[in-house]
């Protein structure tokens, strides 16, 4: 947040400076718009970065690493929002790091990635159940058996489009 800070300071005085050296030029010009220049230039660097900064994120992730949610919100402090909603976070999964049971060959664990626009990244483990059709988030105290139950957490139903469970139990 200190670089977005930082960058649209220096965009709106960039754009200030640049109207103020056009004012010496062409001194007809009202003062007024460097201050409002310097403004449109500083909204609208903040409107690009948070509508720039999720396509740009997701297309540094390497192709084995799979976009599976996104959260898109408004807020009344970016009225901009209210006409298209700006992504906020998304979650992804690592196809790398998918294991399978060696009993229950159904029985995932899969390493999930969680970005935000304001806090970074976090990781996370799920198991998914792809027989069954349902998952659970592995937290501390959880585990699986050699047997492949999964003790210390709670199994919840996944839909039919839940694209946790579907990415989790595609083949290859």
């Amino acid at each position: 947040m200190a670089i977005d800070l930082i960058a649209s300071l220096f965009v709106a005085a960039t754009a200030g400076l640049l109207v103020w050296v056009l004012l010496r030029w062409m001194p007809s010009l009202p003062r007024w718009l460097v201050p409002v220049s310097a403004g449109v230039a500083l909204i609208a660097y903040t409107v690009w970065s948070e509508y720039d900064w999720y396509p740009r994120l997701s297309r540094q992730l390497p192709p084995e690493i799979e976009v599976v949610a996104t959260l898109e919100t408004a807020s009344p402090f970016r009225p901009w929002t209210y006409l298209a909603p700006s992504i906020t976070s998304f979650v992804a999964l690592d196809h790398r790091k998918t294991l399978s049971h060696p009993q229950k060959a159904d029985l995932r664990m899969v390493t999930l990635y969680s970005f935000a626009r304001s806090g970074g990244m976090t990781e996370g483990l799920m198991a998914v159940d792809c027989a069954a059709n349902r998952y659970a988030m592995i937290v501390a105290g959880s585990e699986i058996t050699e047997a492949g139950d999964l003790t210390g957490a709670e199994w919840q139903p996944a839909k039919a489009e839940d694209r946790f469970q579907q990415a989790a139990c595609k083949e290859g």
